[in-house]
């Protein structure tokens, strides 16, 4: 049997699923709009004026850098459990690791992007 079966079939389980579960949320959803339904809701807090608000990008900037340091450091736990058992070249490829963390760190920090004001 050709294996890029079994890819093609993974491939059209991977779309059936997600795809079936909305149109069957969609089929038995109920479906009753009025007005208070269909109003913007702002944490129970009526909304005044223009509900679109433009926000400084630094804020998400600060967030994806911050994402960014935290997945890093979810590769870096593994490596450093077994950091006894690993030999010269994996303890080398770790320090370049850290050392393109810092790098960015280091990029982030000067360009003003770590910055509340």
């Amino acid at each position: 049997m050709n294996p890029w079966i079994f890819v093609g079939l993974f491939f059209v389980v991977g779309l059936l699923i997600p795809v079936g579960a909305i149109g069957i949320a969609w089929l038995l959803g109920p479906k009753k709009p009025n007005p208070i339904k269909q109003s913007v809701y702002e944490c129970g807090i009526e909304t005044v004026g223009e509900s679109w608000v433009q926000f400084k990008a630094q804020y998400y900037i600060f967030a994806l850098v911050f994402l960014v340091f935290d997945v890093e450091t979810v590769f870096l736990f593994p490596w450093a459990v077994k950091l006894g058992a690993l030999g010269l070249f994996a303890v080398i490829e770790g320090i370049i690791f850290v050392l393109i963390l810092v790098a960015g760190l280091v990029y982030t920090w000067r360009k003003g992007m770590l910055e509340w004001a």
